[in-house]
C-alpha cells in the first residue's frame, strides 16, 4: 500500500437525513484529524457497512447539492446515493471539491464560458484551470481511518476508481449511478462521456443535443 499519512476519526455524532421529496435516513457523520489537503471533508456512514460497503465518492456541489441548479446532475446523484447506501449499507465521503476542485467562484466564472458555448472541460481550460483538479487522497485517509480497504464504489466516473486503487484502496466493482438528464444539462452530461469516459449512455445523450 502506498505511503499515505495516518489519519483518525474526530467527532462521531448520529443525524437524521430529511430530503424534499420526504426520503429519511439516519446518518452517522464522521469527521477527522489530519488529513492531507487541510480541508474539511465529512464521512456520512448509512445502514451497517459490510466487509465489502457501498461507497461514494461526492464533490460538494454548492449550486446543485443545495440549490438545486438543473446545470448539473450533483444534486439527484447525492439524493440517489443517500438512498442506495442506506438499503445497502456503507459510507458517502462529502469532498470539498467544489467544481471539480476550481472553487465557486471559478465554476460560477467556467458558467459564464459554457453561456458562450464552450463545454465544461474547455471553459476550465480556457480559465487556465485543470479540467478536473481533485485528488483523493484524503478519501483514502478516511476509508482507511474507518476500517475500509475493499469497496464497491457507486460513480460513472473512472478517474475516481483508479486513483483509490493507486493509493491502495481495492475497488471491487464500479456501480454506476442513474442518469439524470435536464434541458439544462445535456451537453454536459455528453462533455463528461466524451472528454472523461464517464458511464453515460453516449449516443442517447448525442441525440438529445441534436434534437
Amino acid at each position: 500500500m502506498p505511503d499515505i499519512p495516518a489519519t483518525t476519526p474526530r467527532a462521531r455524532v448520529r443525524v437524521p437525513l430529511r430530503f424534499a421529496d420526504g426520503y429519511g435516513a439516519d446518518a452517522e457523520l464522521v469527521t477527522f484529524h489530519g488529513l492531507t489537503d487541510g480541508r474539511e471533508h465529512l464521512a456520512v456512514v448509512l445502514g451497517d457497512p459490510g466487509p465489502v460497503p457501498l461507497v461514494r465518492l461526492h464533490s460538494e456541489c454548492l449550486t446543485g447539492d443545495v440549490f438545486g441548479s438543473a446545470r448539473c446532475d450533483c444534486g439527484p446523484q447525492l439524493r440517489e446515493a443517500v438512498e442506495r447506501i442506506a438499503d445497502r449499507g456503507g459510507i458517502l465521503l462529502y469532498l470539498r471539491q467544489e467544481g471539480r476542485g476550481i472553487g465557486l467562484y471559478n465554476k460560477i466564472d467556467a458558467y459564464a464560458l459554457q453561456d458562450e458555448g464552450l463545454d465544461t472541460y474547455a471553459a476550465n481550460a480556457a480559465l487556465g484551470l485543470p479540467e478536473d483538479a481533485r485528488d483523493y487522497t484524503a478519501a483514502a485517509q478516511m476509508l482507511i481511518a474507518l476500517g475500509v480497504t475493499e469497496l464497491d464504489l457507486l460513480s460513472n466516473n473512472p478517474d475516481k476508481a483508479a486513483q483509490l486503487r493507486a493509493l491502495g484502496i481495492a475497488v471491487r466493482d464500479r456501480v454506476p449511478t442513474g442518469v439524470f438528464t435536464t434541458a439544462h444539462n445535456i451537453h454536459y452530461l455528453r462533455a463528461k462521456a466524451l472528454q472523461t469516459r464517464h458511464t453515460l449512455p453516449l449516443a442517447e445523450l448525442t441525440e438529445l443535443t441534436a434534437g
